[in-house]
């Protein structure tokens, strides 16, 4: 296996932060890195600056002036939406951070549009642009860039601390190592391969290597987040389904369908049959701007010969799991370090429940803690990699990979792949196994995806369908976190329903903490022993 190869790497490079991902909050990291005078190494899965679900559209941002009362309109607006999980000392540093992360992209030249009054309008940045000025602004910075190179494993020193990553070149099948003093994960989410746009690569698998680390996970009931999209698309850009009507086959509106608990009402009527929307709430001159702050969103109309303003489509649910659900890696303190010596955590990787509690982050609020998290977890990562003087990558490190890398039996079996994430999907995206939760489904699905966790351990890949093979495995481990977790909650709150037990209990407003790999665990954390600032 590739871990255990010993021979000489395409790539093998040393540095004082290495980033994996390179999205918002891994080129946040990286730059705030590099402009601490670290040597800077990031990697990721396609190309950087076009790859993920910020790059693919429109991204609204959590972007609120230091104005007293806006401030505090702007933290109240989710807290009983999340359960009142929040902690509001993060809350005031994202803003901080956001507001001023987002003047400065003006500063590098980001073309932010200006509203009616003539002043700059802050409040949302088009992917595409955004991504191409953040991949520049990485490289002015000096940061090496390896692109289409998803990192497979952690690389750890004989004390257990973290020492760089190898992966693979995906064009070339070609190793790459690099030994760093510190590591910054930043990969996303897990949609679970759910076509959800922008989401293909997201398969949580910083996660899975954060946990062969011995990383722990937080927040993984609050995973189950589905984006309404045309059942012949895979655009889940919610914003504009404000102005919908959604109807029954036969034209009859759904009651309730376009208010907070419209996604529920929406899944349980897809359950029996189909549904329908038309954008006929937004007036005739909004529907230009509309086109112009979205135009992926029309893109698949438009293909279609629908117009969605004046045309009924059908719709569906598509899982965007921990990506815009606010499930993640557990973090320590305010540096955005992991509980594993050198390994920090940004963007959706990590756990946004500190700033959204139990309810989605998508949009605004995902994209100010990727803006945040990614800096204060890129300048934490250099200051880090300071104490190691000039000695730090000479220390012995080996990889820490297990599934797919590592068999526990001596006779493994060849790993259908294929199979295994066709069986993961089978679990999480059905809206009567993972939207409306019981005991019995959840327990039932379990049983299933301990096995499938075993099959994944006692197998051997060819070097070939290794990534993908380890994308597999992250999927698996992410969804027994996520239904341990969601056992573990006998309540609802937040995104988290749970049929068997409807109500909020006041005894459970806490964390739940959860790790582990052949043996999951799951234990509950008080609010304010969780994390502080």
């Amino acid at each position: 296996m590739l871990s255990k190869l010993t021979i000489d790497w395409e790539v093998d490079l040393e540095t004082d932060v290495l980033v994996v991902g390179g999205g918002p909050a891994g080129t946040w990291a990286a730059w705030s890195a590099a402009s601490r005078g670290a040597k800077v190494v990031l990697v990721d899965k396609g190309y950087c600056g076009t790859t993920g679900c910020a790059a693919a559209s429109g991204n609204g941002v959590w972007y609120v002036p230091p104005e007293p009362e806006a401030r505090e309109a702007a933290m109240a607006s989710r807290e009983s939406l999340g359960g009142y999980l929040a902690h509001r000392q993060w809350m005031r540093r994202v803003l901080d951070q956001t507001y001023a992360n987002v003047n400065l992209l003006a500063d590098w030249g980001y073309p932010f549009p200006t509203d009616d009054e003539g002043k700059p309008y802050r409040r949302s940045l088009q992917g595409p642009e955004y991504m191409k000025l953040m991949r520049r602004q990485i490289k002015r910075a000096g940061v090496k860039i390896l692109d289409h190179s998803p990192a497979l494993e952690l690389l750890v020193d004989e004390a257990g601390v973290v020492a760089g990553a190898t992966g693979v070149n995906r064009q070339t099948n070609k190793g790459w190592r690099v030994r760093s003093l510190a590591v910054v994960i930043a990969t996303g989410g897990c949609a679970f391969l759910s076509k959800a746009l922008g989401c293909n690569v997201l398969t949580g698998d910083g996660y899975l290597m954060a946990a062969e680390a011995g990383a722990e996970m937080s927040g993984m009931e609050f995973s189950n987040a589905y984006g309404i999209s045309p059942a012949f698309s895979s655009v889940t850009k919610t914003l504009f389904y404000n102005w919908a009507t959604f109807t029954y086959e036969d034209g009859t509106p759904i009651p309730g369908a376009g208010s907070q608990r419209g996604r529920s009402l929406i899944a349980k009527t897809l359950l029996e049959q189909p549904v329908y929307a038309i954008i006929d709430k937004a007036a005739e001159e909004m529907r230009s701007s509309m086109r112009l702050a979205q135009p992926n969103f029309f893109l698949p109309f438009d293909r279609a010969g629908i117009d969605p303003f004046t045309q009924r489509f059908p719709v569906t649910l598509r899982l965007e799991g921990t990506v815009r659900g606010t499930g993640g890696i557990r973090i320590i303190d305010e540096t955005c370090a992991t509980s594993v010596k050198g390994l920090y955590a940004a963007g959706d990787a990590a756990t946004r429940e500190l700033i959204c509690g139990g309810f989605t982050g998508g949009g605004s609020h995902n994209a100010a803690w990727a803006i945040s998290s990614g800096y204060w977890s890129g300048e934490s990562a250099a200051e880090y990699a300071k104490t190691w003087g000039n000695k730090g990558n000479q220390r012995q490190a080996q990889g820490l990979g297990q599934a797919a890398f590592q068999p526990r039996t001596a006779h493994p079996h060849t790993l259908a792949t294929d199979e295994v994430i066709q069986a993961v999907q089978a679990e999480v995206f059905p809206y009567d196994r993972n939207l409306f939760r019981t005991e019995q489904g959840l327990s039932d699905s379990l049983g299933r995806l301990d096995y499938l966790w075993g099959e994944v351990r006692d197998s051997q890949v060819e070097n070939k369908q290794l990534i993908k093979a380890r994308e597999a495995a992250a999927m698996v481990a992410t969804a027994r976190w996520m239904y341990n977790s969601a056992l573990e909650r006998k309540e609802t709150r937040g995104m988290h329903k749970h049929q068997d037990y409807p109500h909020q209990d006041a005894n459970q407003q806490h964390h739940l903490i959860s790790g582990g790999l052949d043996q999951v665990w799951v234990k509950s954390q008080p609010i304010e022993n969780l994390v502080g600032v």
